[in-house]
């Protein structure tokens, strides 16, 4: 899985490529916390080019957004594909994160901080 870092004002944007499994999951990982260390708690999960998603990845989607939060920040999703919403659904995770259908508009959702 490839991850693309772009920032727009104070939100960050992760381009997610291939498939979110063990190894992407482990670089979704490595990324986040970077981004938490640099203080950038204000993060976007662009999913339009994830073309599944396993359980490792959804556990780390789930993680990303536990160390995000206690750093007061928070992890919306956009550009979900109809069968990772149906897997956010059937495991009641769409009740917990924020999702969008255009990027603007879960960059947007940060409000004011966000710059857009």
């Amino acid at each position: 899985m490839d991850i693309n870092e772009r920032w727009i004002g104070a939100v960050t944007v992760l381009e997610l490529k291939g498939t979110l499994a063990w190894d992407g999951a482990l670089r979704l990982k490595d990324k986040v916390n970077s981004l938490v260390f640099q203080g950038r708690t204000q993060i976007v999960l662009n999913l339009g080019d994830v073309s599944q998603i396993d359980s490792t990845g959804l556990g780390e989607i789930v993680a990303s957004l536990t160390t995000v939060s206690r750093a007061g920040g928070n992890i919306k999703l956009t550009n979900v594909a109809k069968r990772n919403q149906d897997l956010l659904s059937i495991t009641r995770l769409a009740t917990v994160f924020e999702t969008f259908d255009s990027e603007g508009e879960a960059v947007r959702s940060f409000g004011a901080a966000a710059g857009a």
